[in-house]
This record gives C-alpha cells, sequence and structure tokens, in this order.
C-alpha cells in the first residue's frame, strides 16, 4: 500500500496519525495539537510557502518518485513566456507580470452567476456534531473570505427544537442560525448553500427556505458523496436522542424501540447509536425516468422561486457520472460538485470509505471527457466543482486544469475545517470563559502555538487583515477560528497566485490542460494529460531542426 510520508523537515510539520494523499491525517482530530501543513497555515498563513529557518538552510525536493494514480502524480507546467489573462490595464512588462497581480476571482452560475474571491468552497457541514459545535468559525471566516459554504444534509430533522406541523417544517433554529451567521458577514462574495436529501425533501426545507430567505440562498440537490455510498449518518448516545430521530422517520441502528436493544443500552453493552439517511431514486430503473423525476424536482424548485439550484453527486460510476453531468446541464443547474472516493468530514463507514467507488482523478478525468462530449455537441456545460480529498493550493491548480475550462471551483471538506479547530482551541485556552461556548479542547496554549505567540494578534498572520476590512471594534465579535481560517484561505490564495504566474496565468479562466503533466505513464492513460517529457517535445524538436 502506497504510504505518504508523515513529516517534511523542509516546512516543520507533522502528521499526528497516518497522512493521507491529501496531507491530511486520516483521522483529523478537533483537539490535535498540531502540526501538519494546514494546521500551521491555519496559525503563519503565507509563511507556510516557503522553507523554515531562511539564512541557515537550504532546501531541495524530496518528491522525486510519483507512484500509481493520484494528484499527487500530477505535475504543474511552467513556462518562460508569454502571459495571458493580465486584468485591467496591466501590460505585458515584467513590471506588471508578477505573481501580486494573478486574480484568484471566480464566478459559477447559469443565469444568474455567483461571484467568487478564491475558488474553493467547503464541502457539505450537515448534521454531524462537530459542523454544529464549529458553525460560527466555518462560516464566518467563508464570508469573510467570500466563498461558498455548503449546509448539508439533515440539519432540521436532527434538531430537537425544529418544529414540524402535517409533517412540514415551520421552525428551524438550527438551520437558521447556520444561514443568519453566513449572511451576517456576506459582502457579495460566495454563497450560502442548503443541501437537501430525501428527508429534508419530505420535511419541507426548500419550501421554508425560500418562502423565509428566499435567493439569499442556493439549493442543492443531493445523489450523494464519495464518503460512502448510504445515505449521512452521525452518531448519538442518548437512548432518548435515538427515539427521537427514530419518531422523525429515521433508520437508526440498532433499533431503540427494541426491548432487547434498550436492555443492552441500559447495561452499558450497548452505548450509541447510528442514524441513517435513506437513499434516493430507489425506485427509478432507467435513465428515461430519472431524467424525468429529476427534471420535475428542479422545475418544483423553480416554481417555489428558486433562481440558484446546484446538485451534488458521488463516486457511483460511469453512468451517474454522465446522468449527473447531462441532467445538471440540460436542467441548467448553476454546479454540479463531483466527489470523488476517499474524502469524508463525517461518519462514513470505514472500510467503505477505504473500498467502496471511484478515486478523485480518475472520476475527475472522466467528468471532464463527458463534459466535452456535450460541449462538443454545443451544449453549455453545467460550471463544475470538484472534490475528494484536495487541500493544498497544488491540488486547487491540478484540479482546476484537470477539469478546465468547466472546473470553477474545488470543494474541500477536512482541509478548511482544521483553522475552525485550531481557531477554537486557541481562543478556549486564552479565554477560559468561553472555553465551553466554543468547544475548545485545551485548557493552556501548547508549545505548538506558543513558539508563534500568547496572544491573538501575535498568532494569527491574518488578523489585522480582517481588521483592516471590518474595523477594529468589530474584531471583538469574530472568532478566532474564523480568523484562521481567513489565514488559511490567504495562504492557499498566494500559493496559487504563484503557480498560475509561473504558468503565465493571470486569471482563473486561461488555466488549461496543457498546464499539467502526468508524472508518470499510467497517470498519463487514465487521465490524458500527457506524460511530462512528451509535453512540447514536437515544438522542441522543430526549434532543434531549425
Amino acid at each position: 500500500m502506497l504510504q505518504w510520508r508523515k513529516s517534511n523537515d523542509v516546512l516543520g510539520t507533522a502528521n499526528r496519525g497516518n497522512p493521507s494523499e491529501s496531507g491530511l491525517c486520516t483521522l483529523c482530530r478537533a483537539d490535535c495539537q498540531g502540526k501538519c501543513e494546514n494546521w500551521m497555515s491555519s496559525l503563519k498563513g503565507r509563511k507556510m510557502l516557503y522553507p523554515r529557518d531562511f539564512g541557515t538552510v537550504t532546501a531541495g525536493s524530496s518528491n522525486t518518485t510519483h507512484i500509481g494514480v493520484n494528484y499527487n502524480s500530477l505535475r504543474i507546467q511552467g513556462f518562460n513566456y508569454g502571459a495571458y489573462g493580465l486584468p485591467g490595464s496591466l501590460t505585458k512588462s515584467a513590471d506588471d507580470c508578477i505573481f501580486p497581480n494573478v486574480t484568484t476571482e471566480t464566478e459559477f452560475g447559469a443565469q444568474v452567476k455567483t461571484k467568487v474571491r478564491v475558488p474553493i468552497m467547503t464541502g457539505a457541514l450537515g448534521s454531524t456534531f462537530i459542523a454544529a459545535k464549529y458553525w460560527d468559525s466555518f462560516a464566518i471566516g467563508a464570508a469573510l473570505v467570500g466563498f461558498p459554504i455548503v449546509v448539508g444534509e439533515n440539519v432540521v430533522g436532527v434538531d430537537k427544537e425544529s418544529v414540524l406541523e402535517n409533517g412540514k417544517i415551520i421552525k428551524a433554529p438550527e438551520l437558521d442560525r447556520r444561514i443568519q451567521t453566513y449572511l451576517n458577514y456576506y459582502d457579495g462574495y460566495g454563497a450560502i448553500i442548503v443541501q437537501m436529501n430525501v428527508e429534508d425533501t419530505r420535511n419541507g426545507v426548500a419550501e421554508y427556505i425560500i418562502n423565509k430567505y428566499g435567493n439569499d440562498v442556493i439549493l442543492e440537490l443531493k445523489w450523494g458523496q464519495g464518503a460512502k455510498d448510504i445515505g449521512g449518518e452521525i452518531q448519538v448516545t442518548s437512548l432518548d436522542y435515538a427515539l427521537f430521530l427514530k419518531n422523525r422517520g429515521y433508520v437508526v441502528d440498532p433499533d431503540p424501540t427494541k426491548p432487547e436493544v434498550q436492555e443492552a443500552f441500559k447495561n452499558g453493552a450497548l452505548k450509541s447509536f447510528a442514524r441513517h439517511s435513506r437513499l434516493g431514486y430507489t425506485d427509478l430503473s432507467n435513465y428515461d425516468e430519472v431524467r424525468a423525476d429529476f427534471m420535475k424536482s428542479v422545475d418544483y424548485l423553480r416554481s417555489l422561486g428558486y433562481k440558484r439550484i446546484s446538485l451534488k453527486t458521488g463516486s457511483y460510476g460511469m453512468e451517474a457520472l454522465a446522468a449527473s453531468i447531462k441532467l445538471a446541464t440540460d436542467a441548467q443547474l448553476d454546479l454540479l460538485t463531483i466527489d470523488g472516493s476517499g474524502g469524508g468530514t463525517g461518519m462514513s463507514p470505514w472500510n467503505m470509505m477505504e473500498t467502496w467507488g471511484v478515486p478523485s482523478i480518475l472520476l475527475h478525468a472522466k467528468a471532464y471527457e463527458y463534459a466535452s462530449i456535450l460541449a462538443a455537441k454545443g451544449h453549455k456545460v453545467v460550471d463544475m466543482a470538484f472534490a475528494g480529498g484536495l487541500a493544498r493550493e497544488d491540488h486547487i491548480f491540478k484540479a482546476l486544469a484537470l477539469g478546465a475550462p468547466f472546473t470553477k471551483l474545488v470543494c474541500m471538506g477536512r482541509g478548511v475545517m482544521i483553522p475552525a479547530f485550531v481557531g477554537a482551541n486557541i481562543e478556549g485556552a486564552l479565554h477560559p470563559e468561553r472555553k465551553d461556548l466554543l468547544n475548545g479542547n485545551w485548557d493552556s496554549l501548547p508549545k505548538t502555538v506558543l513558539e508563534h505567540g500568547s496572544k491573538a494578534e501575535e498568532i494569527f498572520a491574518g488578523y489585522y487583515d480582517i481588521q483592516n476590512k471590518i474595523g477594529a471594534d468589530a474584531m471583538k465579535n469574530i472568532p478566532y477560528g474564523a480568523i484562521a481560517v481567513w489565514t488559511l484561505a490567504d495562504k492557499l490564495a498566494g500559493g496559487l497566485q504563484q503557480f498560475m504566474a509561473g504558468a503565465r496565468k493571470f486569471s482563473l479562466s486561461q488555466i488549461a490542460r496543457t498546464d499539467i503533466s502526468s508524472a508518470n505513464r499510467e497517470t498519463e492513460i487514465e487521465t490524458g494529460i500527457p506524460f511530462i517529457t512528451d509535453f512540447q517535445d514536437e515544438f522542441a524538436k522543430k526549434i532543434l531542426n531549425s
């Protein structure tokens, strides 16, 4: 089995657990004291683009082999000529062709365009308790930066305070909290997206949102995700809560209504219950029926007043991938998120996550192929976001290039959750009176933080950037987790700017598949991206023979 390195001496980073392809630990803990690359970048931002201890070190790449077919087996091209997509009145001069002049702004949408400052979005943060605990940091950070955040499935259904009448939601305090928190800091860039699964549809979530928030919210239909091929799960440790969820119509395993299960729980042999969502489209047997049902659903949402609708699909295989691209295109949806196997933010069954579905790079390569078929027929192909184990700035560039020109965003799950954890822990340690409210896990700052400072203004590289944006008085309302989200996003944006400048692409719309190459032949075969020394080889020989 391919093993990723656990530490990086050049950056001074280390993984607490086993690292995955993304660079994150396979098990990312909210109480972690560091210090993977995303953890460190949440504090130091752009500083993490460079080797540590400048002036006393030299540094050389350790990445001399590229094994297997994955995003790390793609290489980013650099060019020593050209300048494409320079914004505004900038010229193709050495003074203007500098990486700070690269714009990372993008937009997506069919009829209504949604502007985004950095081409990332969160994965769906739904009914998992970790999403609820750290929502303020996730949402405020995303809104301040200006990228979309997704409220995942089942938020209404698991909320004990929500109220349903005749099976339809009339009160949803947790959903309202999540939407309003984002909108409080929304400045025209980014979006709040609310996902809807089978239970959400039955509960009338779409009707509730449009009546209360209008088109401030994008509605997302959910077909699946890359972490699992069954519905979403959460784990609960209360028998009363398990019974509540069962009465709400969820699948709860084991069944809390059975006397033998209750007896096992009472005696401690059973300590928790798993709540599961339903599978969608189980009564449809062919594409024509799927299409008719899908179009009916979209037409109904548009009749309610929704101007922006998206679709999230998982790594089911080629038929489902083609259907999602074709249907999203035919229905003129605003975004299609394609999530490859390997990622995950919730409670997916572990061996399922390890062994099911299509790995991200393979799914994304086929998504480009299928989108190209539609484009060649004259279709305006739906804007796409790629997801599944992506966490760094090089991943952003590679994913955008692999799916160019159709891919507008990279969807990140765990990668952009880490700063919220770190920030909450730091704030709880510095302000013990807030610890429980923030779900902080530290009693004091660990050495890994103290080496950077002992107060927020010293620890977070992005602190004063946010203060400049919103003013000093407003900073008291910003959770440290949101400051950390900003700081990480700035590092990702800075690194992306540098890669783009090296490829001579100064706006995202200029990124193309010719800006990446395959580092091994197997990756070339599977992605259609030429091997490193084959790219431009013909032109090179023309020069030599001229």
